[in-house]
């Protein structure tokens, strides 16, 4: 993994689906986001906001439960977005039956868990590692990626903090 490009620090929950509203709109079919941090950290709420954003940019209003126990959730967006938690799974191969190796490719991944993925993970994925700070709720993510990436999402780069 390459190291982080961005560090930006979330004070509460309104930051962090901030942070996924302003992503939204910038994803399209085939980018990967791998969503790592502890539990609690974060990673669902980043994940929901942003499928949420993106179906009310439709005009929809869909619940958006979290994938724990489903393994993937997949929502019509325009583009497709496979929303999974692969915390569950055993051995990489579970995650190509499931079908990533074609979702990669034609759809907007949202993956918490990805070390479940062992090596399968696209080399142009970027990452989020969320993390949990001593201030209660505030939390602090960190991007890797390509220059792709930092490319792409430069209006986060010279946006401030939160």
């Amino acid at each position: 993994m390459s190291q982080p490009f961005l560090f930006l620090d979330l004070p509460d929950a309104d930051a962090t689906a901030y942070l996924a509203q302003q992503m939204a709109p910038a994803l399209q079919a085939g980018d990967v986001l791998l969503l790592e941090g502890p539990i609690g950290a974060g990673k669902t709420h980043f994940a929901r906001s942003l499928i949420q954003y993106r179906l009310a940019m439709l005009g929809r209003h869909e619940d958006v439960p979290s994938p724990t126990f489903t393994l993937v959730q997949v929502y019509d967006a325009g583009t497709e977005i496979w929303h999974a938690d692969l915390y569950r799974l055993s051995h990489p191969d579970e995650a190509l039956e499931l079908g990533f190796d074609e979702a990669f490719e034609t759809a907007i991944c949202l993956i918490e868990w990805p070390d479940r993925l062992a090596g399968l993970a696209p080399d142009t994925a970027l990452t989020l590692r969320f993390e949990t700070t001593d201030e209660g709720a505030a939390r602090r993510v960190a991007f890797s990626g390509d220059a792709v990436w930092q490319d792409r999402l430069r209006h986060i780069l010279d946006a401030p903090d939160g």
